[in-house]
């Protein structure tokens, strides 16, 4: 990934009459974040938050350039929408949108993969660069300018890793909440290529969860190819087999999905890690 298609301006909401597209689009242009337009079928010529609608990406671009566009939409529609932005060849989508059927994603997982467009999430809090770009639901005072890139399976603790981290006078450029779906965007592995390509980032700080494997893929690229000091906490060391906790993906099938065995291949990586997040953010430094 490419670090420029973070800082872009041109931002649209997808869904954004909607309850939570039209909240959320208020609260990112609060934090700075530069919204020049939102779509809702049926309902061009509306203005949410002094933004015009438009019924499609398309009549959109017939005005403005878009660079990044964030998916409010109810999930039995997220499939069409994220599709819509892909066509549209948008460098980079985030989608906020939780319960997309896996078939669904599967779907789109197939054209992302034969397109230059990102993906973020879906089921994810989306992206925040603090005293930058709001890219989603992640609140901007919890952030603080600075040099940490933060990568997370959990909404929730992505947000308390931030503030933390800020409560201790720790900045961060990046925090990226990647979801915790089964099937979804951008992974571990290529937020990790984005932090140690960046410059501007001098620490790492991974948060995992049971389930999946992508902990492991994880692991193996740190050990490989990162060379700056990587912090990482695996949520979910007391579930139990079977149950799902959480996200769709959040389910421990077997010992290798465990939080004990994702903490100790991503410890073996090199990784500093805990067994709680308090502990972790209070050892970076």
């Amino acid at each position: 990934m490419n670090s420029n298609i973070f800082t872009a301006k041109n931002v649209i909401v997808q869904g954004i009459t909607g309850t939570h597209g039209s909240f959320h689009t208020a609260s990112m242009r609060a934090a700075g974040t530069y919204i020049v337009g939102g779509t809702s079928p049926g309902k061009a010529g509306l203005l949410v938050d002094g933004v015009p609608v438009y019924d499609s990406i398309v009549q959109i671009q017939k005005d403005i350039r878009i660079d990044i566009s964030v998916i409010f939409v109810p999930a039995p529609r997220a499939k069409d929408a994220i599709i819509e932005a892909i066509t549209a060849k948008i460098p980079l989508v985030v989608c906020i949108t939780e319960g997309i059927p896996i078939h669904d994603m599967i779907s789109i997982k197939h054209l992302i993969n034969k397109s230059s467009t990102v993906l973020i999430g879906p089921n994810c809090p989306g992206i925040l660069l603090p005293g930058n770009n709001k890219i989603g639901i992640i609140p901007a005072q919890m952030g603080l300018p600075g040099s940490v890139g933060i990568v997370s399976r959990s909404g929730t603790l992505t947000y308390e890793a931030a503030a933390e981290l800020t409560a201790r006078g720790i900045g961060q450029k990046y925090i990226i909440g990647i979801g915790g779906d089964r099937i979804r965007g951008a992974s571990f592995v290529d937020c990790l290529e984005l932090f140690q390509n960046d410059p501007d980032v001098t620490s790492i700080i991974l948060i995992g969860e049971i389930g999946g494997s992508s902990e492991h893929a994880a692991a193996t690229y740190i050990k490989d190819c990162v060379t700056k000091p990587v912090y990482a906490y695996v949520a979910g060391h007391s579930a139990p087999i079977g149950v799902q906790l959480g996200h769709a993906g959040a389910i421990l099938g077997g010992e290798d999905e465990s939080a004990a065995c994702k903490t100790k291949a991503l410890g073996s990586a090199g990784a500093t890690t805990s067994d709680n997040l308090p502990g972790l953010i209070r050892s970076v430094s």
